[in-house]
């Protein structure tokens, strides 16, 4: 268990927040959504967060300055991102009035040096409402800025790059587009490796649309028994899955089973381990909804450069007293069809449903969400200073409704090995059972409990 640092305290200064347009005349147009995009699920401002260690070769240059100027740069290709949204009244259809008025961006400096935030840098981070500082009225999905920038300077040499984003305007494939783009602009390219592509309407609703799968995710689910989670009482917490932790939840499985993905075995432990824990009405439905990116499932696959949301929110249920009775593979065997469901015929169904039913959130009460950032390529932007030290989701259980997601973040624990840590938010008394359920799952065997204090999987956050 990697030590607990005491909490964090730290001031940053933050000079005004600015607009930064398009470093270049964009064109004044009127760009539709998506009818993936503009879901009620998606209508809220993600936050990310990148560390970054100090570079000697960087000496003199200022990560605030070359950001801002590459930022700019970008949006000449990116130009959405510095309009702003218009909703029709009619339909709530999104669209994207191209006004090149520019993204907001923070100027900052912090009295902290970046070894201060410990050895393993993972969410929930110290300080974060002052490291990504929500400028008053800039938050709305509609008449809003579309993106917030703030670049703080570490009292080290390094610095902390954090971004909001309105959702509905790209998935983390599409949001890392953009970064790594700024990133080439940074050290001095010329143009984006991978031009954009917007193309919003392949994932348009048909005409007339038709619903052509059953779409559990977009049940209207009442609450009855309010079980939707307390807001007051939330616990935030870090758990690490190395390769050892991985094979000993294998070792649950059948042998059929264990070729299965590190995502849906992970997948299935914490849906299991959370529903123990928040123990809801045995006779209850419980569902896990797997975020899986339809990309590739399209033929031909969308084109390389689309930076729009692509990635449906299929679900799996059971209720509760099997999903806690039955053994691992069984909670495995529902997410592995889940997944199995996206194809591009699926992904128009739920756009011909949003159209008809009038673009609603996915069902949220009793219901668990992952998505998976091991792939995203967060780590990967170099603004010139080196890949990130920490780059992903800024906290877990992020969206209108706290608690019920959480993101798997690629992460090199202080010892040196390659593993995913999953920021997991419950309430207090439930994280305890959490936590108990989830060692016996890592133990490794009977003589060796993982939950012995020396070597938990539970990481102390800088918190």
């Amino acid at each position: 268990m990697a030590a607990s640092n005491k909490t964090l305290t730290f001031k940053v200064t933050r000079q005004n927040p600015e607009l930064i347009p398009p470093a270049k005349p964009t064109p004044h147009e009127f760009k539709p959504l998506s009818d993936i995009d503009d879901q009620e699920g998606l209508r809220f401002q993600i936050p990310v967060i990148q560390f970054y260690r100090k570079n000697p070769s960087m000496e003199g240059k200022d990560p605030v300055g070359v950001i801002r100027a590459a930022v700019a740069e970008a949006l000449v290709y990116y130009y959405p991102f510095a309009g702003r949204l218009r909703e029709s009244t009619a339909d709530r259809k999104l669209v994207v009035e191209c006004t090149g008025e520019g993204v907001i961006f923070i100027e900052a400096d912090a009295d902290v040096a970046l070894r201060q935030f410990g050895g393993t840098l993972q969410p929930p981070f110290p300080g974060l409402e002052e490291l990504l500082y929500d400028v008053p009225g800039s938050g709305g999905v509609v008449d809003c800025p579309l993106l917030l920038i703030q670049v703080t300077r570490l009292k080290c040499g390094g610095f902390i790059f954090a971004l909001r984003l309105n959702h509905t305007m790209s998935d983390a494939a599409g949001l890392v587009q953009f970064m790594s783009a700024v990133g080439e602009f940074a050290r001095g390219a010329k143009s984006p490796t991978i031009p954009p592509v917007w193309e919003r309407h392949l994932l348009n609703a048909r005409d007339p649309p038709r619903v052509s799968f059953t779409h559990h995710e977009y049940d209207v689910v009442p609450d009855t028994k309010g079980t939707l989670i307390p807001v007051d009482d939330m616990v935030h917490r870090s758990f690490f899955f190395g390769a050892a932790e991985i094979s000993a939840l294998r070792n649950h499985l059948p042998p059929h089973l264990r070729r299965c993905s590190t995502f849906e075995i992970l997948t299935a432990c914490l849906w299991r381990c959370r529903t123990i824990a928040i123990s809801p009405d045995p006779d209850e439905i419980v569902r896990v909804i797997c975020i899986v990116n339809s990309r590739t499932r399209f033929n031909p696959p969308l084109p390389e450069g689309y930076y729009g949301n692509a990635f449906a929110f299929p679900v799996a249920i059971s209720t509760a007293e099997k999903l806690s009775e039955n053994p691992l593979g069984y909670a495995l065997d529902l997410i592995r069809k889940t997944k199995s469901e996206v194809t591009e015929e699926y992904m128009k169904s739920v756009a011909d449903l949003m159209v008809i039913r009038g673009r609603p959130h996915f069902a949220v009460v009793r219901t668990y969400l992952v998505s998976d950032l091991t792939h995203a390529g967060f780590e990967e932007v170099d603004f010139g200073w080196g890949k990130a030290a920490y780059g992903g989701a800024a906290k877990g259980g992020v969206g209108a409704i706290p608690g019920v997601a959480s993101f798997y973040i690629p992460l090199k624990n202080n010892k040196g090995e390659n593993g995913i840590v999953v920021p997991v938010c419950l309430p207090a008394n439930a994280m305890e059972v959490f936590v108990k359920e989830l060692e016996m799952m890592v133990k490794r065997n009977d003589n060796d409990l993982l939950a012995t204090q020396n070597s938990s999987i539970f990481i102390a956050s800088a918190l």
